[in-house]
C-alpha cells in the first residue's frame, strides 16, 4: 500500500523530487508542443475534413487500463487534436467574437489551474476573493457607477444576460405583483410580463426568457434603424401597444456591440425611455464593454452608468482565454434577489461577520478564479496599450470595409466597432438563391482551404459573409491580399454556375 501511495505522489503538486520532475516533464513538453506548432503555423486551419478528424480524435481519445508514456501522451495530442484546431491566434482566422488570447491571459491559466482556487467561498479562495473584488470594482469605476454598485465574474455573455433578466424579473413581480419570486415562486399573472431588445440583440435574450419561465414570446423585438441600433420610436409604439392590451413591459435591453454588425444602441436616449416607463435597463456590452478603455471610441459607452445591469465578456474583445466575463449592478442590493446561505459553505454568521463569500451574488458554485487573468494582463501591458489595440482593430475594419467595396462586394455597414458584413454579388445576377449559394461556397471553399476563417450570417433573409477583427497583428495589405483572392474564387464560383443562372433567368 506505502507502494502505491508513492506512486500516486508523482502526479500531484507535492513537496516531493518525483512529483516537481513529473511537472517539469508536463510543462516542457506542452510548452515545446506550444511553441512549436505556434512557430510553424502559417494558416489558421489545416483543412482536414469533418469525417477525417473525427477519425484522428477517436484514435486519440481510446483510453487505456495502464497509463501511457508522456512521449507517446503528447504525440496524439499534437497529431489528433492541436493540428486539426482553429489556430485562432492567426491573424486571418476572423469568423465569430472568438478572440486571440494575450500572452498574460495564457500564463495566468497555468497559475489558475496549480492553485485550483473555487471562488463561491473565502475560505476556499482567500487571495482570490479580494483580487476579484479589487478589479470589479476598478472596472465599476471605469464605467462610472455610483458607490453601491456591485459585481460578479461569470462565464460569459450567456450567464451575465441570464442574471440581468433573472434580477429584472425577480423586481418586477415583487413590484407588480407583491410576489417574492425567491421564496414564493412565479405568480401565474408573470405571464403578462414582457422584455423588450431590438432584432439584433443577442439570442441568449429569447434563451433566458424561456428558462426564466417567462417563455420566448415574452420577448418583443424592436426595429433598427439604418445604423442597425434599436429604434426608439418603435419601442415606445411597442411601449404604448403593450399597455393597452394589459400587458407589463418591465424590462428593455440595449446592445452595446451587436454580433453581426458591432453596432452599439444610444444607451442615453434608452435609458431616458426606460425611466419613462419604468423600465429595467440591461446592456449587453458583452462585445463593446473593451471600449471603456478605447481613446477615440470611448464616448460611444457615454450614459452606460444609466443601466440597472451591465454584462461585459473578457473573451471577446478583452483578449482572454476562454472563458472570462463581468456582470455589474448599478445597487448591490439587487443581488440580494438571489441570496441564499448554506451552512457548510456561506454561514449567515459570515455575512454578518463581514467575511466575502461570492457564492451570495452568483447563479454559480464552483468556479474559477478568472480575475487573475485579467489583473495579469492590465499589469503587464497597462490600460494605454490596451486602448490602442482596440482602436487599431476598428481602424482596421473601417479600412476593410472600403476595400471591399472598392471590389465591388456590397458591404452592409460602415464599421462601429471592429465587424464588417458583406457579400459579393456578380455583375448581370438578379437569382437571389444563386448569390446565396455563391456566398455560402465562398465561405467554405476557404474554410477548407485553411487559409481565411470567415462568419456566414443573415440579413434581411439574404446569406451575408463577416470578418470579425479582433486580431491587433493583422494588416492591411494582409487583407488586400484575401480580398483579391475572394474576388478571383467569387468570379470561379460564378462561372461554374452560369448554366444555373440561364436557367433560372430562362423560367422567369
Amino acid at each position: 500500500m506505502i507502494g502505491l501511495i508513492t506512486n500516486f505522489e508523482q502526479w500531484f503538486l507535492h513537496p516531493n523530487e518525483q512529483s516537481k520532475k513529473t511537472f517539469s516533464e508536463l510543462m516542457d513538453n506542452t510548452f515545446k508542443l506550444i511553441v512549436d506548432e505556434s512557430m510553424k503555423v502559417n494558416k489558421p486551419f489545416a483543412g482536414a475534413s469533418r469525417q477525417d478528424i473525427e477519425s484522428m480524435v477517436k484514435k486519440v481519445t481510446r483510453i487505456p487500463e495502464c497509463g501511457q508514456n508522456l512521449k507517446d501522451v503528447m504525440m496524439d495530442i499534437h497529431e489528433g487534436i492541436v493540428k486539426q484546431s482553429l489556430w485562432i491566434s492567426h491573424p486571418s482566422a476572423m469568423a465569430h467574437l472568438h478572440c486571440p488570447p494575450l500572452l498574460p491571459s495564457i500564463a495566468a491559466e497555468m497559475i489558475i489551474g496549480a492553485l485550483n482556487q473555487s471562488m463561491d467561498s473565502w475560505d476556499q479562495s482567500p487571495a482570490a476573493t479580494y483580487v476579484e473584488e479589487e478589479l470589479l470594482q476598478f472596472f465599476i469605476n471605469q464605467i462610472g457607477y455610483p458607490a453601491n454598485a456591485d459585481g460578479v465574474f461569470t462565464s460569459g455573455g450567456t450567464q451575465s444576460n441570464y442574471m440581468g433578466l433573472l434580477l429584472a424579473r425577480n423586481q418586477a413581480c415583487e413590484t407588480y405583483f407583491s410576489v417574492n419570486v425567491h421564496e414564493d415562486g412565479l405568480p401565474v399573472e408573470a405571464s403578462k410580463l414582457r422584455i423588450l431588445c431590438s432584432e439584433h440583440a443577442h439570442f441568449t435574450v429569447q434563451k433566458s426568457a424561456a428558462q426564466l419561465g417567462l417563455g420566448i414570446h415574452s420577448v418583443v423585438k424592436v426595429k433598427t434603424n439604418n445604423k442597425q441600433q434599436l429604434c426608439l420610436d418603435d419601442a415606445k409604439e411597442k411601449l404604448d401597444l403593450l399597455h393597452q392590451q394589459g400587458l407589463i413591459p418591465f424590462m428593455i435591453v440595449a446592445t452595446a456591440g451587436t454580433t453581426d454588425f458591432g453596432s452599439i444602441d444610444n444607451v442615453k436616449e434608452i435609458a431616458d425611455l426606460a425611466n419613462t416607463y419604468r423600465l429595467w435597463l440591461h446592456v449587453d456590452a458583452a462585445y463593446g464593454g473593451a471600449l471603456l478603455f478605447s481613446h477615440q471610441y470611448r464616448q460611444l459607452l457615454d450614459h452606460l452608468w444609466e443601466a440597472d445591469s451591465i454584462t461585459i465578456d473578457f473573451h471577446k474583445l478583452y483578449y482572454q482565454s476562454i472563458s472570462c466575463g463581468a456582470f455589474f449592478v448599478k445597487e448591490k442590493k439587487s443581488f440580494q434577489q438571489i441570496m441564499y446561505h448554506a451552512d457548510y459553505l456561506n454561514p449567515e454568521e459570515d455575512y454578518e461577520e463581514g467575511i466575502i463569500n461570492l457564492v451570495e451574488k452568483n447563479i454559480q458554485t464552483t468556479r474559477r478564479f478568472d480575475a487573475l487573468k485579467i489583473l495579469m494582463t492590465f499589469k503587464l501591458l497597462g490600460t494605454d496599450m490596451f486602448g490602442e489595440m482596440i482602436d487599431y482593430t476598428i481602424h482596421l475594419a473601417k479600412k476593410t470595409a472600403q476595400l471591399l467595396r472598392e471590389h465591388e462586394f456590397d458591404v452592409v455597414n460602415d464599421p462601429v466597432m471592429n465587424a464588417v458584413l458583406f457579400r459579393f454579388v456578380p455583375d448581370h445576377v438578379d437569382a437571389p438563391h444563386v448569390i446565396d449559394e455563391i456566398n455560402l461556397e465562398l465561405q467554405r471553399y476557404f474554410y477548407q482551404s485553411g487559409e481565411l476563417i470567415m462568419a456566414k450570417t443573415k440579413h434581411n433573409g439574404k446569406i451575408y459573409l463577416k470578418f470579425t477583427m479582433l486580431h491587433p497583428l493583422n494588416t492591411i495589405e494582409r487583407m488586400k491580399e484575401h480580398i483579391e483572392k475572394l474576388k478571383q474564387v467569387a468570379k470561379k464560383i460564378e462561372s461554374e454556375k452560369g448554366e444555373d443562372i440561364y436557367e433560372y433567368s430562362v423560367r422567369r
